[in-house]
């Protein structure tokens, strides 16, 4: 395989995934070094990391070994960042999209001989994260912009702050929380973008005890990055936010391999032919008869 599945130099492995994780960090530097600090003993550190409101001081993010931050070029405070890992801008081209919005953050990671072994070239990976306004009909970026259409292999990984039956089966909703992400949903489905999540798993446990844990962190693809999608998970340590940290992981399907057959080119045919000329099939037994049965 080529694309992303190439010989890294720093330890002459091949790498044939790609671990991407999302965490919403509430804004703390502490959550913030928690998630980061977890990937020195995780068996594989993630090569991008997706942050919903991340902590900030100044309009500047913080830094950690081995990433390269990325976020809105707005004045105020980004509530989203990217992280990329040192190893991923080594070998393959990284370049930002701008969008006029400090709540959505997208980059595209380039490479010439495609990815996951098929002709795509570019996985453009956005981060957003969909506030409430409490005066629009939609959260802070309408559902046009968050599921916009792609030439490229889309993957795109948010704190929604919403509640759909697709999600979050076993909860009962409101009309008025059906109908803010039914928007975004069937805008999605149209799209068409594909639902990550395992359905029912809970990304948000809030930390009093009066509300109920709910799925707010969502992931969508779409239709031809489907099949890269090894697994979604929630196996990381919590970090001390109230939304769990998530662990995406992209790879190529697994190869069928043929059943295996003789190689005839090297057979000995010589050997076998007598053997082969005066092979028989045994005669067929006879024929039971309806008063043969009846005995």
């Amino acid at each position: 395989m080529e694309g992303f599945f190439t010989k890294y130099t720093d330890s002459n492995a091949v790498f044939r995934s790609f671990p991407i994780v999302q965490q919403n960090c509430l804004g703390s530097w502490d959550v913030f070094h928690s998630l980061f600090h977890s990937f020195t003993t995780a068996p594989q550190s993630p090569l991008v990391v997706a942050l919903q409101d991340p902590p900030s001081r100044w309009s500047t993010h913080p830094t950690f070994p081995g990433f390269m931050s990325f976020a809105p070029p707005h004045s105020g405070r980004p509530h989203v960042a990217v992280y990329v890992s040192c190893l991923l801008n080594m070998h393959f081209a990284v370049s930002t999209v701008v969008h006029d919005s400090s709540d959505m953050k997208s980059l595209e990671i380039h490479s010439p001989e495609g990815l996951f072994g098929c002709p795509h070239r570019t996985l453009r990976i956005t981060c957003a994260y969909l506030r409430d306004t409490n005066h629009l009909p939609y959260c802070s970026v309408p559902p046009k912009r968050v599921f916009s259409t792609s030439p490229h292999l889309p993957l795109l990984l948010g704190d929604f702050n919403m509640h759909h039956p697709l999600a979050d089966p076993l909860r009962s909703l409101t009309d008025k929380e059906y109908s803010l992400s039914a928007a975004y949903f069937d805008k999605a489905f149209e799209t068409p973008y594909h639902l990550l999540n395992t359905p029912g798993v809970y990304t948000r446990f809030p930390f009093n005890t009066i509300s109920r844990p709910t799925v707010l962190d969502l992931a969508f693809s779409n239709t031809p990055l489907s099949p890269f999608m090894a697994f979604w998970d929630t196996c990381l340590p919590s970090t001390g936010s109230d939304h769990v940290p998530i662990t995406l992981t992209l790879q190529p399907p697994a190869i069928m391999l043929p059943p295996p057959t003789p190689h005839w080119a090297l057979m000995d045919w010589s050997s076998v032919k007598k053997d082969i000329l005066e092979f028989s099939l045994p005669p067929c037994p006879a024929l039971t008869t309806p008063n043969a049965l009846a005995r």
